[in-house]
Parts: structure tokens; C-alpha cells; sequence
């Protein structure tokens, strides 16, 4: 039971560093890429387990779409919305994904994104 608190205390961790240096991040979470969540900060009122079952499908129609227009490998995915934006990565074997306000350091962003997603990576291939 220690483990599975240390796994999810260090997930939670990544979470919190990347919305303190990000504070238009509204929403973190790290879900299973069949949808299952695994450890979220959202807003009260927010659903993580819709949010991850969402993540997941948007993760799989993108991978699809790549494959099939021949562009070579998922990476991450970029929704634009009239409010902000949302951004899901691959952190294998998981997803990271992110919504931002709409005044939001985009490249600051993706970079402090894709610096998480090789940690969390990390903590799960450290985990087996």
C-alpha cells in the first residue's frame, strides 16, 4: 500500500509543479490510455472520469488519423477552443493532458508538458 501512495504521491507532484509554474493550466490529468483516470487536479464540479474517457478517444481517433494520412507517429494532440486551449500528450504508458486559458505561454507550455511526460514515463517504467 506505501508503493501505491510513493507512485501516486510522485504523479500528483508533476501535477501540482506544472500548474504552479503554469498558472493558466485549469486542468492536469493523467489517465490510462483506455480512459481510466489516474490522478487529476480539476476544478470542482469537473468529472475525471469523463475527462479521461474523452482524453482517450481523442487520443485514439488522433492516432488513427495519423496512420492513415501517413504523417508518421502520434505525439500530441492541440485543440483551440474560444476559451483556451486543450493538450493531450503520449507519457507511455500513459496520457497527459492539459486545458490552458486562452492567454496562455503556449511555448512554454508544451515545453514544461513534454518535460512532465518524460517523467511520468520514468515513474511507471521505474514502477515494474
Amino acid at each position: 500500500m506505501l508503493e501505491e501512495k510513493d507512485f501516486r504521491e510522485k504523479l500528483e507532484l508533476i501535477l501540482r509543479r506544472l500548474l504552479s509554474n503554469n498558472p493558466s493550466i485549469i486542468i492536469a490529468t493523467i489517465s490510462s490510455l483506455e480512459g481510466l483516470p489516474i490522478v487529476s487536479i480539476i476544478p470542482r464540479g469537473s468529472n475525471e472520469n469523463i475527462i479521461s474517457a474523452i482524453v482517450a478517444t481523442l487520443l485514439s481517433l488522433s492516432e488513427k488519423a495519423v496512420m492513415d494520412m501517413k504523417i508518421g507517429e502520434f505525439t500530441q494532440l492541440f485543440i483551440k477552443g474560444v476559451k483556451g486551449y486543450l493538450l493531450v500528450f503520449e507519457a507511455e504508458p500513459a496520457l497527459l493532458a492539459v486545458s490552458t486559458t486562452e492567454n496562455t505561454k503556449l511555448g512554454l507550455i508544451f515545453f514544461e508538458c513534454e518535460r512532465a511526460c518524460r517523467e511520468i514515463s520514468k515513474i511507471f517504467q521505474n514502477d515494474d
